[in-house]
């Protein structure tokens, strides 16, 4: 009986593999192309190429037609005439008729990669806009990192989104200034090649943050040509921008060097000062055996001013302008350095292994001053936000395809950790960026996070279904400095976080999807090991105060009802457990109860000719504290509706550019909805020309000249001259009508 098995099963294989096509998509210069969509228009049939650009798909024979198709590139046909061959497709304007909706987890990448092409972004803010739904404000001077608004969560400067560049994560745990601080500024835009976003928990490769979500930035593996780029505008605002191919022509082998230096003192009557540098340099290896090796090392280093929010009362008494100031002695100074060293690796034509390896070094200043002289009212309540941090970390992952009977499968199985280390990490009261009057927090950091996760896709036909499971362990040590005694405070906690996603295709233009997970995100270490143990409720919530769950699921559809346009839909929920939150600015820690969020995500994308695309997502969130009464239960500055639109213009006769508005509904400022944040909408302008070698572009933000508030807090302060505190909107005035000028020049 074993022997006949045996004997079917070999069979089984040898008649499988007289119809299985192996083959490898790449384009014109030999650079693999990921996620290209292969159909046998005979049988039906379809792949998608993966990392390597290959694919294997079967139901095939000699003389069946392949339609290969991939964004950026010409739909091509090719007759089969062996069992391996390599396609080639030519580089083409991009159109949605090149849109395939992939029987992926993260099909909706297709969405960031038509916004990335039709409308290339130029700073660091819009890298972060290209997620749809997704909206920043900066209230620091331009040097802080943003504050990001999504799927009803103020998540602060990154506490539910999780998001890394190349690998690296840019997230930092127990942060000075707040938990999951994600300072993107460290990236060039020009050199982004790819944006993978996802919202929710349903991802197992997505470990601490990724709440809302995460976004993973990808750098170019090669540029075709090196470019000089020189922008200019109101406010002193100067940019440059250099990147140079430094090994043209050489097979098998890219690297470039790019530059960013960038020159603004802003609109505001205290000028910003603010200055900031990039570096970057990044080299890939195709070796002999069709591996790949990388090595990334970048600079990034930032200086500025800053006028600090402003209360809404003195504008409205007319003491100051909109750009003008209370407390001008604000701003910082930080840099980070990276290197960053990748490797993926074919192990067979179904199997192969991708890993990298980081190192971070990070320097971070920062002075504020939200509450003026409530607490000190002689000196006032400047502060001081300090920190040194070294990060080291390791990715790794197996990806194997296996085939039973009728059923594709594939399974990844992943490993890595990340250690923070951080000294002296301070929280003082100072006066004039000088004097320091008092240390309020002051102590080493070691966090430690070690993963592992099996992800698994199995196909049923249409029906993709796909279970996960990801474990993280957790290590928390604090050496406090200000107290007398030497000793490490210290927590450790494991965490495992079930997904279970389903996806059905109907076809290359359908998909409909039901994503279910459990995700988290890591508190404060000083508030880990402050706190439990005291609370009552310690061994109860134990897991809750270290690692709150959010429990999250989607179901939509993504679908292509014709040629030139894309669709997609959700509803969504999801629910957070309680959490303590540690409060950078005061030292303290606000405990929150449960909260829930549900809502609607409507995007489109449609091309209204060769050269002309229409672009939008609305989005509307309802969100509220679960345990708290009704009237008391809003989340602060939880958005509720917002919305986006762009038309855009690709290469007409030398002609590009686009408009865009985006529209954030006014919401809750405080948990009785009696101090409302104001709503806005900003429109932006942009036009370009290429001629030969040479492109000139004019760009106006906010053409309309609205007068917008950019972030904006319930705060209480108090002014010099004032006896008695006062609870408002104080906020940080958005950009006027801002014109600059571009010229860039290619070789």
């Amino acid at each position: 009986m074993k022997i006949f098995l045996i004997l079917c099963f070999l069979l089984s294989l040898f008649s499988g593999y007289s119809q299985i096509q192996k083959g490898s998509v790449k384009d014109v210069m030999g650079n693999p192309i990921e996620n290209a969509y292969i159909i046998n228009t005979n049988s039906q049939s379809h792949a998608h190429s993966n990392e390597f650009g290959n694919f294997t798909i079967d139901k095939t024979n000699a003389g069946d037609v392949f339609e290969i198709a991939s964004l950026g590139f010409k739909k091509t046909n090719f007759t089969v005439n062996s069992n391996d061959f390599i396609f080639i497709l030519e580089n083409d304007v991009y159109s949605l008729d090149q849109v395939v909706i992939l029987p992926k987890l993260n099909a909706m990448n297709a969405i960031s990669k038509i916004d990335l092409l039709t409308a290339p972004v130029n700073s660091s803010q819009e890298v972060l806009r290209k997620i749809p739904g997704l909206f920043i404000g900066q209230h620091a001077g331009g040097g802080k990192a943003e504050q990001i608004f999504l799927r009803g969560f103020d998540i602060d400067h990154g506490t539910d989104l999780a998001i890394s560049v190349d690998g690296i994560p840019v997230n930092m745990v127990s942060h000075a200034h707040g938990q999951g601080y994600a300072d993107l500024h460290f990236v060039i835009p020009e050199t982004i090649e790819k944006i993978d976003f996802g919202k929710g928990t349903y991802y197992a490769n997505k470990g601490d943050f990724a709440t809302a979500g995460y976004v993973a930035f990808q750098t170019k593996e090669a540029v075709d040509k090196s470019i000089i780029s020189v922008e200019m505008g109101q406010f002193n605002t100067f940019r440059t921008v250099g990147i140079f191919n430094l090994l043209e022509n050489k097979k098998n082998q890219n690297a470039y060097f790019a530059t960013e230096y960038v020159l603004t003192d802003g609109p505001f009557d205290s000028p910003q000062n603010f200055k900031r540098i990039n570096l970057f340099g990044k080299y890939t290896n195709i070796l002999s055996d069709k591996s790949k090796f990388s090595i990334i090392v970048s600079r990034f280093s930032s200086k500025w001013d800053a006028s600090g929010q402003i209360p809404q009362r003195l504008i409205d008494n007319g003491t100051i302008s909109r750009f003008g100031s209370v407390y001008d002695t604000e701003g910082g100074i930080t840099s980070r350095t990276n290197f960053n060293i990748a490797h993926i690796k074919p192990i067979d034509e179904n199997t192969f292994i991708k890993s990298n390896v980081f190192y971070s070094n990070y320097q971070f200043e920062l002075y504020s001053n939200f509450t003026f002289f409530l607490d000190d009212p002689i000196n006032g309540d400047q502060i001081r936000q300090k920190e040194n941090r070294n990060i080291y970390g390791l990715n790794t992952e197996i990806n194997k395809k296996v085939k039973f009977n009728e059923t594709n499968a594939l399974f990844q199985l992943g490993f890595g950790f990340r250690a923070d280390e951080t000294t002296d990490t301070e929280l003082s009261h100072t006066l004039n960026r000088s004097t320091t009057l008092d240390r309020m927090k002051l102590g080493d950091i070691d966090q430690t996070n070690i993963f592992s996760y099996l992800n698994a896709e199995l196909e049923f036909g249409k029906l993709k279904i796909n279970p996960a499971i990801r474990m993280d362990y957790f290590k928390f040590n604090y050496q406090d400095k200000l107290v007398a005694t030497y000793k490490t405070q210290t927590e450790n906690k494991v965490k495992f976080s079930p997904k279970l996603n389903f996806i059905y295709s109907q076809n290359a233009n359908f998909q409909l999807y039901l994503k279910s997970g459990l995700g988290f995100h890591s508190n404060d270490t000083r508030v880990v090991v402050d706190n439990v143990g005291k609370d009552p409720r310690a061994l109860l919530e134990q897991a809750k105060q270290i690692l709150p769950t959010a429990i999250g699921i989607d179901f939509g559809t993504i679908f292509k009802p014709f040629r030139r346009l894309v669709v997609n839909t959700a509803l969504w929920y999801l629910q957070l457990q309680e959490e303590l939150v540690y409060v950078g600015d005061a030292a303290t820690v606000e405990i929150s109860g449960r909260t829930k969020r549900m809502g609607i995500d409507f995007g489109l994308r449609y091309q209204l000719s060769y050269y002309l695309f229409l672009d939008t997502d609305l989005n509307y969130t309802y969100a509220r504290s679960i345990d708290a009464p009704d009237g008391k239960n809003y989340i602060p500055l939880a958005p509720d509706f917002t919305a986006t639109a762009g038309l855009n213009s690709s290469q007409y006769k030398g002609f590009s550019g686009g408009f865009h508005y985006r529209y954030l509904k006014a919401r809750p400022a405080n948990e009785n909805n009696s101090i409302v944040a104001k709503g806005y909408m900003v429109s932006d302008l942009n036009i370009n020309y290429e001629y030969k070698k040479g492109t000139i572009g004019i760009t106006a933000e906010n053409i309309f000249n609205t007068k917008w508030n950019e972030t904006q807090f319930a705060t209480e302060s108090r002014l010099k001259n004032e006896s008695q505190s006062v609870e408002e909107i104080h906020f940080t005035p958005g950009i006027p009508f801002f014109l600059k000028a571009k010229v860039t020049y290619r070789f």
